[in-house]
């Protein structure tokens, strides 16, 4: 920065043209809180002290004006349609030839103009009076001689003449006020009308004095920033023209994963260096994710797309793990029969796998009233359809309801003598013995899927010949691997299959130890630079890719949002009657029980009420009231003789004991007793007596 000048950015820029980009500027003064920060359209824009900016562009966007009488500033867009004459100079001029000179256009342009003269002039027989005006009309040269103005003065009497003077005439001339109007365009498309004065024409303002600047918008680039700045030129910072000084600057632009998909594939294999580390690490448990930090090179070698696979373990006593595994995998699979704990499951599952069947792993009452058949363990189901099926019970309107239900064949199992016939009967035997079911959609259950075959697949023919989810078992590991994480897992379950853009990249320490860079998943921001690869001119190391990558349940939570976002819930049992449904449980219930005696009236009168407490109630009926008859202070105790509690078998009874059934007896005769039944209820009152007797002794005793 020695030896130069330090500008105001609005002079600098003014003085710049469209052959001279680009320009470098260092910011040297302007600075506030170590950073000068402008919000322009949106977007910020923060000069410090000693930052480089290299201009590579200006638009001319407004004019800034300014009243030399009271400084006060203000605004036009380049498009402003008023006019404006130019204020004449007050300086006087020395000599003819230094006015033309100084016109604000082209000398051919600006004619005629008109001046006058302080002091009395003489050319030849002509002599003009002090303050006379003359108007250029033209320049005559002539060869050998000097160069002479022509110009036309007015008399006194309204006569006119022509005089032509020398430009070298010497004396005190001044510019009068030219007719001659411009546009704000005109006045800046010439550097000679900027240095001029203005005024308005035609408007209440028209004796304001003002002096125009452009005002540009800039294109720039920095060190560090992704895109290209733009930001006005009446910013009010100092800068200072280091272009010759550092026109080898290298000015780093940042790049995401993103934007080095998109650049062309002649820049790879290169080195690269992180300026931003992941802004999340919820995504991957991978070794290289902890080596992504600032500062730190990485070879990204190619850009393509990878199909990949996602994994997962079953839940069980360990925490359940995912794997993003590449489909290059070279490890055998073995189909796993799948496990479904709901009839909804199984029809999803019916949905991708033509033909499945099923075997029932729990016990399964019947309700009848909700449509649920009885289904015992071991039982195998052939899903058929789904269809629709009508119901015992009626909803609350009386009406008969009908509900989605899969439809599935009964298989049995052939007996020893059947598997000795010939096979054309046993397909007889067994299209006989099919028997139809219908499973509601919403039942509950448990099945595991019967499978027919024991073939091994590798992971690329899995997503060709089955539908997934799909549950796997490794069965040969893949011997390219160090340590294959996928071995020991009594089942693997393929969530879903992805063709992600990837990067192919390494660390510089072990260039041929690659992996992959997802975009879409990890956040990183890198720039190219110009070190050299890690290994000799054109000889690219054999790479070694790793196809297995840990991932978090985050991963797995993000990736069902984006494949199932459209998947409908499984359906709701439908609605009944309560009541209707409880009168079919009662009457089924007093069938089943016929044989036992009936109970009196009187003690199934709470019984009763407690039915009718349901959660359609609304309101519930206040609590009873407690006997006034039982006071809060305990009845004495009758001492109590230990010998013949042991001797004896039957405890003794005592005082407590019988005032609490006396109440109890006082609060049972309240209700009305059934003087018609056969039965004597004394006895078992007497009975619940004893037991509640014993207890309470034997609370006592210890």
């Amino acid at each position: 920065m020695a030896g130069n000048i330090a500008l105001p950015l609005q002079e600098f820029i003014a003085s710049l043209d469209n052959t001279s980009f680009p320009k470098i500027l260092q910011v040297c003064s302007g600075v506030y809180f170590q950073g000068s920060i402008y919000e322009i359209s949106g977007s910020e824009v923060c000069f410090s002290t000693g930052d480089l900016i290299k201009v590579i562009g200006i638009e001319l966007q407004s004019v800034s004006c300014e009243d030399v009488t009271n400084n006060e500033k203000f605004e036009l867009p380049i498009t402003h349609t008023g006019l404006f004459k130019v204020v004449p100079e007050q300086m006087p001029y020395t000599s003819v030839e230094e006015m033309l000179s100084l016109r604000p256009v082209g000398l051919d342009d600006s004619l005629p103009f008109t001046f006058t003269s302080r002091s009395k002039m003489t050319f030849g027989s002509l002599t003009l009076g002090a303050g006379k005006a003359l108007t250029v009309l033209s320049i005559e040269k002539h060869e050998g001689k000097e160069d002479m103005v022509r110009c036309h003065v007015k008399g006194q009497t309204e006569a006119s003449a022509e005089v032509c003077i020398p430009l070298s005439s010497r004396g005190e001339f001044y510019e009068c006020e030219s007719e001659e109007c411009y546009t704000l365009k005109e006045i800046m498309s010439s550097l000679c009308l900027r240095s001029r004065r203005f005024r308005f024409i035609k408007t209440t303002k028209c004796e304001r004095v003002l002096v125009l600047s452009p005002v540009y918008q800039v294109q720039a680039i920095m060190n560090l920033r992704k895109n290209v700045l733009r930001f006005p030129s009446s910013l009010e910072v100092d800068v200072v023209d280091v272009t010759d000084v550092c026109k080898d600057a290298n000015f780093v632009t940042p790049l995401s994963l993103t934007e080095v998909l998109s650049q062309p594939d002649k820049l790879f294999p290169v080195v690269a260096e992180i300026l931003e580390e992941p802004e999340s690490r919820s995504f991957f448990k991978c070794a290289w994710l902890p080596g992504l930090v600032k500062s730190t090179n990485l070879v990204l070698h190619k850009k393509g797309t990878t199909p990949m696979v996602l994994m997962s373990s079953l839940k069980g006593r360990k925490t359940q793990q995912y794997f993003l595994v590449s489909q290059q995998y070279g490890g055998r699979f073995r189909r796993r029969p799948r496990e479904f704990n709901s009839v909804y499951e199984v029809y999803v599952a019916s949905t991708q796998t033509q033909g499945l069947t099923v075997s029932v792993t729990r016990n399964c009452e019947e309700v009848e009233e909700e449509g649920l058949p009885g289904l015992s363990i071991g039982e195998r189901l052939q899903i058929v359809d789904c269809t629709r099926m009508e119901l015992p019970c009626e909803n609350n309107k009386g009406q008969k309801q009908s509900v989605e239900a899969l439809l599935c064949h009964r298989l049995q199992e052939p007996d020893d003598e059947e598997e000795e016939e010939e096979e054309d009967e046993e397909k007889d035997k067994q299209e006989e013995a099919k028997e139809e079911v219908l499973l509601p959609l919403y039942m509950q259950g448990h099945f595991v899927e019967v499978l027919g075959e024991n073939k091994k697949y590798k992971l690329s023919d899995l997503g060709k010949e089955f539908n997934l989810p799909l549950d796997v078992k490794v069965v040969s590991r893949d011997t390219e691997l160090e340590t294959d994480p996928l071995v020991g897992f009594t089942c693997l379950r393929i969530e879903g299959a992805m063709l992600e853009p990837s990067i192919q990249a390494s660390f510089p320490d072990r260039p041929d130890h690659c992996f992959h860079l997802l975009p879409q998943w990890l956040s990183l921001s890198v720039s190219f630079t110009k070190e050299a690869l890690p290994w000799p001119r054109d000889q690219f190391p054999k790479c070694f890719t790793e196809k297995i990558n840990e991932v978090t349940d985050m991963f797995f939570y993000e990736f069902r949002k984006k494949g199932n976002s459209d998947e409908a819930p499984p359906p709701r049992p439908p609605k009944r009657d309560m009541a209707s449904s409880n009168l079919a449980k009662k009457t089924s219930k007093s069938t089943k029980k016929s044989s036992k005696p009936k109970k009196n009236k009187d003690v199934s009168v709470p019984t009763q009420k407690l039915n009718d407490l349901t959660l359609n109630n609304k309101k519930r009926s206040p609590a009873p009231l407690p006997p006034e008859s039982l006071n809060d202070e305990p009845p004495p105790l009758a001492p109590r003789k230990y010998s013949a509690a042991i001797t004896t078998s039957k405890a003794q009874p005592n005082t407590y004991v019988k005032i609490n059934q006396s109440i109890k007896t006082d609060h049972l005769s309240d209700v009305a007793a059934d003087v018609e039944s056969d039965h004597d209820y004394e006895t078992v009152d007497e009975t619940l007596a004893a037991m509640v007797k014993t207890a309470q002794e034997n609370v006592l005793y210890y």
